[in-house]
C-alpha cells in the first residue's frame, strides 16, 4: 500500500472551498485597510484592527470546519490516542520470534557431519551481508528493525568468536543497504573484490579460525519484482519485450571495474563479486558453510561447485531475535527442522513461467487509455497483461509431475524439492492403515520415531497422488493435503500423528466438462514423504465410481455448492493461450511456455468491451437493481454494542442497519484508511487498523512493535501450534494499542522466484499455507484481533500490478492454486469475523474488487465467509471505483481523503448495496476486541488532537476577545479625546 500524488491534489481540491473563502476574506481584509486610510487616525486603526479580527475568525472557522469536519476521521486515524505495548508482550513476542528462527532455518546440505559447529567456538564470517543481513522486506510488509539481533550477534549469542578483523573489513566498505522500496529500486549487491583481501588478512582468518562462513543475501520488497536480466540493469537498458526482462528500470553499482553480471543472468545469480570471494574462501579453507539470507529461491547449484562448501542454510528474513535461531542450529544447541516451502532449481530460466513474467502491454489502446486517463488523472498506464501458462502445474506439482511423464531430469533440475530439510538426526515414519467413515472421512496415524543419537523434530508430509486419464481433468501426482510437526523427540521416543482429512479434498475441478468438482474413479495413492519427491510410504485409496460435486452433492465443506463461474478468465474469446497440459506427457510444453504470441499483444474488441475503468463504467445502468430503497434514519433505538455475540442472520441487524442514514453508510465506506470510522446513529466506535505481515506497523500513529519473521521462514517451520503463538503474541501488542484490525497475513502465491513480494506470502502451495494462516489468525483472534487475508487473488507480481494488469488463468488454476491458500484459511478459522484484503490486478477484464464471482459467490456463498472485504489501497488509479465495489462485495475503501468515485447515493441499488457493506463492516467490529469493555472505554474519550483544537480554539478565542476590548477602549478613548479638544 503506497500513498499516491492523487492523494495530496484531492485534499487540496476537498479544502479548495474553504481555501477561497480564506483568500476572499483576505482579499476583504487587505482592501478594507486600504480604504481606511481615508477615515481618521483613531477609526483607521479600529477599522483595521476589526477586519483584522475577521480575518482570524474566519480562518479559525475554516480549519475548524477542515479538522472537525471533512478530515475528522482522518485525523482521528493520523492522530488516534497512543498507548504502549507492554515490555510483558514484547518479551513474548521476541521469544516467539527466536522459535520461528530455531525451527524455520533450513539445513539444505551437510557433507561429512560438518554441522554443526562444536569443535571450534571461533568463526570466520565473509560477505558484506553478514554486517548487514536482511529481517525482512520492503513496503507493508516492512518492521522496524532498528534494535533487531543481527547475523553476527546471534552467532555470538550462540557461543562463537567472530573474526572481527573480517567484520571491520565489512563496515568499512559500507554500512547502509542499498535502497529498494515504492520509488528506488536499487538492486547493487555490495561486496569487495577479491583483490581487496590481504594475504596478511586471509593468514589471520586461517590462524584464528578453520572454519568460514559464507553470508550471501537477496532484497525483496513491495512495488517491484526482481531482475530476470542483470546487465540490462547495470547498463539502464530500457525494457525489451524480446528479452522478457523484468526489473530494468532499477539501478546497479558495480563494486570494480568489471561488470558484475553477463548478459541474461539474473539477480537470484551468483554475481561476479560474489563469486570470486566464494572461490577466495574455499581457496582457504576446507571447511565453509554457505549462509543464504534470502526469501526467493536462488540458484545455489555453485554450492556443489566446490569441494569445500560442506554445509548450507536457508535463512530467510528474521525478524527481531531470528538469528539467535541461526546461531543455535550452527552451534548444535538447536537441531534443524525447517522444510522448504518452494521448489529450488538449478535453473530459473528453464521454469515454464519464466517466459511469461515481467511487462507484457497490448499494443491497440492508444484510444482508450486517453480516455481512462482522462476520466482520472491519477491512472497510471493501463493495458497490460500477464498469462498464467502454466495452469495447475506450479512449483512441486509441475516438477514431480513432469518427471513422472519423463518430460525432466528430476536430479538434474531440481536442487531442493519441496519440503526438503535435513536435520542432526535421523527419523523413521511408519504409516498406518487407512480407514474412510460412512461420510468420506479419511484417518490413519503415522508413527515418527527419532532413531537417531540427538533429539528433535521431523515432518509429517502427506500427499495424494490421483488416477490421470490422458487428456482429461487436469492432475498433478503429487498434492500435499496435510501435513504435521512432531513434538521435541529424545533419541529412540516415538510419537503417534494422527492425519484426516475429507475425500472431497482429493478432487479435480472439471472446467469443461460437469463444471464443478469431480473425484474421478480409480487408485489414489495416499503417501507420506520426507519431500515432495521422496515416498517414505504409501497405501491406496480406491474409488469404485465417479463422484459429481454437483447442486445436488456439494463438497463437505463448502456451504453452497462450488461451478464454473470464473470461464472469463481464460482469454478465449479473443485470442488463444495455451495453457500447460499434462496429456500426452505434456506434449504442449514448448507452445504453453514460449511466452506470449503476436496476436496476443492485441486486445479484442469484445474483450475491450469489458475491460472496466472509470472511464468505461456505466452508473446509470446500475440503478434498477433494487425493488424499492430501504430504510434510512429510523429511531429504533439500536445500539451496535448490543449486537455483539449475534449471528450474521440475526434479525436484530435489520432494525439496526434501518437507523444508518445514508451520508453515514457513504462516509463508513469511503474512509477505510487504516481505520474504521464512528458511526453516530448506532453508537459505533472509531476503530484502527494496520500493517502488516511482519508485526504492528501503524505509520499513521507512530506505533510500531516487534518486528517479526518473514512469512516465509515461518511457513519453513511447516508447525501450526508454532503459527498459532505468532498470532496470539502479535495479537497482544495489536490490543495493548488497541488497534483490532491487521492487515496480514499475506498469503498469494510463490508462482514465480522473482515476484517482489514472496517474502510476505508463504509458499507456492496453498494447503501450507493456508493452515498456517488459519492458525496464525485464530491465535490473533483470541486477542480480539481481526485480520484482513491479502490480497485476494493472484497478486503474484508487483510489475504493472496498479497498471490495470488482466491476468489471464485457467478456472482450475484460479480454484486449485491461487484462491487455494484463501480458501483453506477461511474455512479453518474458528473465531467469528474476519476480513478480507483485495487485490489492485485485475482477473481477466475486471478489477478484482470489482468481481462480483470473487468477492460474493466464491468468497461469502461458497465458502461462508462473514466479515468485510476491503480494497489494497484506494489511490485513484483510474479503475478503482467505489460504486463499483459495493456491487461486487467489497465494503471498505481504503483511503482516508475521500475517494476517487462516486457513489450514486439517489440510486435504491446502490443504498442497498451500501447497507449490505456496512453490515459486513459493523459486524466484523462489533465482533472484534474493539468492543471488549475496556476498549469501549476508551474508545468514549475524546481524542487528544480534537482537545488541542479546542484548547487553541479557546485560547484564540480568548486573544481575540481581549485585543477587541483594548480596541474599543482605545478607539473610544481617542474619540472622547478628539471631542473635548475641540470644545
Amino acid at each position: 500500500m503506497t500513498f499516491s500524488a492523487e492523494d495530496v491534489k484531492m485534499v487540496a481540491s476537498n479544502i479548495s472551498s474553504y481555501l477561497i473563502v480564506i483568500g476572499i476574506v483576505l482579499v476583504m481584509m487587505i482592501a478594507v485597510m486600504i480604504g481606511a486610510k481615508k477615515a481618521g487616525k483613531p477609526k483607521r486603526g479600529f477599522i483595521r484592527v476589526q477586519s483584522a479580527i475577521a480575518f482570524l475568525l474566519a480562518v479559525v472557522i475554516c480549519v475548524n470546519m477542515i479538522c472537525l469536519g471533512k478530515y475528522k476521521n482522518t485525523l482521528n486515524a493520523a492522530l488516534a490516542n497512543n498507548a504502549e505495548i507492554s515490555e510483558e508482550a514484547i518479551a513474548a513476542s521476541k521469544a516467539v520470534v527466536q522459535k520461528v528462527g530455531e525451527e524455520g532455518v533450513v539445513l539444505a546440505k551437510n557433507a561429512h557431519g560438518v554441522l554443526p559447529i562444536t569443535d571450534a567456538k571461533k568463526l570466520n564470517v565473509f560477505g558484506w551481508a553478514s554486517t548487514n543481513p536482511l529481517y525482512g522486506g520492503s513496503g507493508s510488509g516492512a518492521s522496524d528493525s532498528t534494535n533487531n539481533i543481527s547475523l553476527l550477534k546471534g552467532l555470538e549469542n550462540a557461543g562463537f568468536s567472530l573474526n572481527s578483523e573480517l567484520s571491520d573489513f565489512y563496515t568499512e566498505y559500507g554500512t547502509v543497504r542499498p535502497e529498494a522500496g515504492f520509488s528506488v529500486q536499487d538492486y547493487t549487491l555490495p561486496e569487495p573484490i577479491a583483490d581487496a583481501y590481504s594475504s596478511e588478512m586471509l593468514s589471520h582468518a586461517r590462524e584464528f579460525s578453520d572454519y568460514a562462513v559464507i553470508v550471501i543475501s537477496r532484497v525483496s520488497g513491495e512495488c517491484f519484482d526482481l531482475p530476470t536480466d542483470m546487465y540490462e540493469v547495470i547498463h539502464n537498458a530500457s525494457f525489451n519485450p524480446e528479452s522478457k526482462s523484468i526489473g530494468s528500470n532499477g539501478m546497479y553499482t558495480n563494486n570494480g571495474d568489471y561488470d558484475d553480471f553477463e548478459k541474461g543472468q539474473s539477480y537470484l545469480t551468483l554475481s561476479k563479486t560474489e563469486r570470486n570471494m566464494v572461490e577466495l574462501v574455499c581457496s582457504n579453507f576446507e571447511n565453509v558453510v554457505v549462509v543464504y539470507n534470502g526469501a526467493a529461491t536462488m540458484e545455489m547449484g555453485w554450492t556443489e561447485e566446490y569441494g569445500q562448501i560442506k554445509g548450507v542454510l536457508l535463512c530467510p528474513g528474521t525478524g527481531s531475535t531470528g538469528f539467535n535461531g541461526l546461531g543455535e542450529v550452527v552451534a548444535g544447541m538447536v537441531n534443524p527442522s525447517g522444510k522448504t516451502v518452494d521448489t529450488w532449481v538449478y535453473e530459473l530460466r528453464e521454469t515454464p513461467y519464466f517466459n511469461n513474467i515481467g511487462d507484457f502491454r497490448y499494443t491497440n489502446l492508444g484510444a482508450y487509455t486517453a480516455e481512462i486517463k482522462a476520466a482520472d488523472s491519477g491512472s497510471l498506464e493501463p493495458g497490460t497483461f500477464v498469462n498464467y501458462n502454466e495452469g495447475i502445474y506450479v512449483g512441486y506439482k509441475f516438477y514431480e509431475t513432469a518427471a513422472a511423464e519423463g518430460l525432466i531430469d528430476y536430479k538434474k533440475t531440481v536442487q531442493y524439492p519441496f519440503g526438503y530439510g535435513l536435520s542432526y538426526t535421523t527419523f523413521e515414519q511408519k504409516m498406518g492403515e487407512l480407514n474412510e467413515d460412512g461420510d468420506g472421512n479419511i484417518s490413519f496415524e503415522v508413527t515418527v520415531t527419532n532413531t537417531g543419537d540427538r533429539s528433535g523434530k521431523d515432518v509429517v508430509e502427506v500427499y495424494y497422488n490421483p488416477p490421470y486419464n490422458n487428456g482429461g481433468i487436469e492432475k498433478a501426482s503429487a498434492s500435499l493435503i496435510e501435513f504435521a510437526k512432531t513434538d521435541l523427540l529424545k533419541p529412540g521416543e516415538s510419537q503417534t500423528i494422527p492425519v484426516s482429512f475429507h475425500k472431497d479434498d482429493m478432487a479435480a475441478f472439471d472446467a469443461y466438462g460437469a463444471k464443478c468438482y469431480v473425484l474421478e474413479a480409480g487408485d489414489y495413492g495416499i503417501s507420506i514423504r520426507s519431500d515432495s519427491n521422496t515416498v517414505l510410504e504409501e497405501k491406496i485409496l480406491k474409488v469404485a465410481a465417479d463422484i459429481v460435486y454437483d447442486e445436488a452433492n456439494s463438497r463437505s465443506s463448502d456451504e453452497r455448492v462450488a461451478v464454473s463461474v470464473f470461464d472469463y478468465v481464460e482469454g478465449h474469446d479473443s485470442f488463444d493461450i495455451t495453457y500447460l497440459s499434462r496429456k500426452n506427457g505434456f506434449a504442449n510444453y514448448e507452445e504453453a511456455v514460449k511466452g506470449p504470441s503476436k496476436e496476443q499483444y492485441t486486445m479484442s474488441k469484445e474483450l475491450l468491451a469489458t475491460y472496466q475503468s472509470n472511464a468505461s463504467y456505466d452508473y446509470a445502468g446500475k440503478q434498477d437493481g433494487a425493488p424499492q430503497m430501504p430504510v434510512t434514519g429510523a429511531k429504533n433505538g439500536k445500539k451496535l454494542k448490543d449486537l455483539r455475540g449475534l449471528s450474521y442472520d440475526d434479525g436484530h441487524w435489520e432494525a439496526l442497519l434501518d437507523q444508518l442514514t445514508v451520508e453515514e453508510m457513504v462516509g463508513l465506506i469511503q474512509n477505510g484508511g487504516w481505520q474504521t470510522i464512528a458511526v453516530a446513529s448506532v453508537g459505533k466506535v472509531a476503530t484502527s487498523d494496520c500493517d502488516g505481515p511482519a508485526g504492528l506497523n501503524n505509520f499513521m500513529t507512530q506505533n510500531y512493535g516487534t518486528s517479526f519473521n518473514v512469512e516465509v521462514l515461518l511457513a519453513q517451520t511447516w508447525n501450526k501450534d508454532l503459527a498459532y503463538e505468532v498470532g496470539e503474541v502479535m495479537g497482544q501488542e495489536f490490543e495493548d494499542i488497541r488497534n483490532y484490525g491487521w492487515y496480514a497475513p499475506a498469503m498469494d502465491t510463490h508462482r514465480s522466484a522473482f515476484a517482489g513480494r514472496n517474502f510476505e506470502y508463504f509458499s507456492e502451495d496453498g494447503v501450507l499455507a493456508g493452515h498456517l494462516a488459519a492458525a496464525e489468525i485464530n491465535g490473533a483472534a483470541t486477542k480480539g484481533v481481526y485480520a484482513y487475508l491479502k490480497h485476494y487473488a493472484l497478486n503474484d507480481q508487483e510489475i504493472n500490478a496498479r497498471n490495470m494488469l488482466a491476468t489471464w488463468s485457467t478456472e482450475q488454476a484460479v480454484r486449485e492454486i491461487y484462491l487455494k491458500p484463501f480458501e483453506v484459511a477461511v474455512k479453518n478459522f474458528e473465531g467469528t469475523a474476519i476480513g478480507i484484503m483485495n487485490s489492485f490486478n485485475y482477473i481477466g477484464t475486471t478489477w478484482t474488487g470489482a468481481d462480483y464471482n470473487l468477492c460474493t459467490t466464491v468468497l461469502r456463498d461458497e465458502w461462508g465467509f462473514r466479515g468485510m472485504v476491503i480494497t489494497d489501497y484506494f489511490g485513484g488509479y483510474g479503475y478503482q471505483n467505489a460504486e463499483m465495489g459495493i456491487y461486487a462485495g467489497t465494503d471498505l475503501m481504503l483511503n482516508m481523503v475521500s475517494p476517487f468515485a462516486k457513489i450514486n447515493n439517489t440510486s435504491a441499488t446502490a443504498v442497498t448495496a451500501m447497507r449490505n457493506a456496512a453490515k459486513n463492516i459493523l459486524y466484523t467490529v462489533v465482533n472484534s476486541g474493539a468492543y471488549s469493555e475496556e476498549a469501549l472505554t476508551a474508545a468514549s474519550a475524546m481524542p487528544g488532537w480534537q482537545k488541542t483544537i479546542y484548547s487553541v480554539d479557546a485560547a484564540v478565542i480568548i486573544v481575540l476577545v481581549v485585543i477587541e476590548i483594548l480596541a474599543i477602549r482605545r478607539y473610544r478613548k481617542s474619540e472622547g479625546f478628539v471631542v473635548e479638544e475641540t470644545k
